[in-house]
């Protein structure tokens, strides 16, 4: 397993992180298969969706702050309910296909870490599943 780090700035941030996971399978040998990549956290998640205009990223930011407001009535005593709940419905990992040892997506695509209780210093953890000969 990978273990890349991401200290995230905002409350709510969904953070592009595809170089970095791009950066950390460089040394490896080139493979054909599925990357696994599982956030370890119970109030942040990881999306794939669209990188190539920032928008996107605001406008989901936006979607789940009125769907699932901070101050609602939860019984959850810390205070981050909302996160958990927000962190549930993106889920916790994503399953990226991998040809030659780079990430095959299409052509808008990209990877998100999606922070729900930031700031805070965060991991992603990788683990490639190699297709068998």
């Amino acid at each position: 397993m990978i273990k890349i780090s991401i200290t995230t700035s905002r409350r709510t941030e969904l953070v592009p992180v595809m170089s970095l996971i791009e950066r950390a399978l460089r040394d490896l040998p080139a493979w054909d298969g599925l990357l696994h990549i599982h956030s370890p956290h119970t109030t942040a998640g990881v999306t794939v969706n669209e990188q190539a205009d920032p928008d996107v990223a605001a406008d989901i930011e936006k979607v789940y702050a009125r769907l699932i407001p901070w101050n609602a009535d939860y019984a959850h005593a810390e205070g981050n309910s909302a996160a958990h709940i927000q962190a549930s419905l993106v889920g916790t990992f994503s399953l990226v296909p991998v040809k030659g040892g780079r990430l095959a997506l299409g052509t808008w695509q990209g990877i998100f870490f999606c922070e729900f209780d930031g700031p805070r210093r965060r991991e992603l953890w990788l683990s490639p599943i190699k297709e068998s000969p």
